[in-house]
């Protein structure tokens, strides 16, 4: 019986050994900080020259840099490890480390994230980052906790603007009657109806020949986006104002942070909230690069004055009783940083 003993002792002492050597990330390890190797995989859905994936390449950099190679984070760009919402899932139960994510399907996990969904929130692009980078911003990175997930950061998406085929807005008469093609959301599909144009939920990948065959007369989305799919060359009107606003979150899974120690979940917030103003900045050049684009390719640019934004906003508040009621107090907080 003792060589049997030897047996099991010799493969109890390998298992613990491989345990240590494997990161998080699913299948891992003991706490961090005893000088272990520890791997992290990070999942972006973007390509890799995509500002947001450029970030998180900067984020990996950071951290195996500040830990001296101890802690790699492997960033798999392009949807390698899966669409948004089965990354959000998988990070909620540890088999993905890291990731970010859009607040859509994320508000699943927490329900104050749909306030920020909201059309015309906040004043412009300063008052924005007022808000996430303050006290409300850190108590809305705390709220999907509970659903084993951790906000780290938020990343800049831009504003959304509308863009069509016949004619340029100036004024909420100019959107009478346009299909416009909307994701398919309830609450984008009210905003399109409240100022006066016609909702029309299509695949993005079809957008393109809609707008060419006029099956749709216009579309939304931010800059980078309108220059990119080649939007601009079969609708050349853009109107800039700025309907929706939403923020992105960079996102690390409980069970990872939980089995880092304190100094090197120090590390990771300190990295992300790095890697956040580092994608502020590509995100910056690259609205600026797909707008000189787009207006060497002839599209029309055209910013509402202040009268016509406020027509907009006046049009959609049937929206705040509609999806904001249960958010009026964190509405009314945004609202009031000045």
């Amino acid at each position: 019986m003792t060589w049997k003993k030897n047996v099991l002792a010799a493969l109890s002492v390998l298992a613990v050994g491989t345990m240590a050597l494997t990161g998080c990330g699913g299948n891992s390890s003991s706490s961090s900080g005893s000088g272990d190797k520890i791997v992290l995989r990070y999942a972006e859905n973007q390509v890799k020259d995509y500002p947001t994936t450029q970030a998180a390449q900067k984020f990996a950099d950071l951290v195996k840099e500040k830990t001296n190679g101890r802690i790699t984070v492997e960033v798999y760009d392009s949807g390698q490890l899966g669409d948004e919402k089965s990354v959000i899932e998988q990070v909620q139960f540890g088999g993905i480390d890291m990731s970010r994510v859009s607040l859509t399907p994320l508000s699943e996990f927490s329900r104050n994230l749909m306030a920020l969904q909201l059309p015309y929130l906040y004043r412009d692009s300063e008052h924005m980052w007022k808000v996430l980078d303050g006290d409300i911003g850190k108590e809305l990175l705390k709220s999907t906790e509970d659903s084993g997930i951790v906000g780290l950061s938020w990343y800049d998406a831009g504003a959304r603007n509308f863009y069509n085929s016949k004619r340029e807005i100036k004024s909420l008469a100019d959107m009478q009657g346009l299909k416009i093609r909307v994701q398919e959301s309830s609450m984008m599909m009210d905003m399109v109806k409240a100022l006066g144009a016609n909702p029309t939920p299509m695949p993005y990948g079809e957008v393109y020949s809609g707008l060419q065959t006029n099956v749709i007369d216009g579309a939304e989305n931010n800059w980078p986006s309108y220059e990119s799919t080649s939007h601009y060359e079969v609708a050349k009107y853009y109107v800039v104002d700025e309907h929706s606003r939403v923020p992105e979150m960079q996102i690390i899974s409980k069970q990872t942070m939980d089995k880092l120690s304190a100094d090197d979940q120090k590390i990771i917030r300190e990295c992300a909230a790095e890697s956040a103003k580092y994608e502020r900045q590509l995100w910056a050049e690259r609205e600026k690069a797909s707008e000189e684009k787009v207006r060497a390719g002839g599209a029309v640019i055209t910013r509402l004055s202040d009268a016509a934004r406020a027509e907009f906003i006046k049009a959609v508040q049937p929206l705040y009783e509609k999806y904001g009621a249960e958010y009026k107090d964190l509405i009314q907080k945004i609202r009031d940083v000045k």
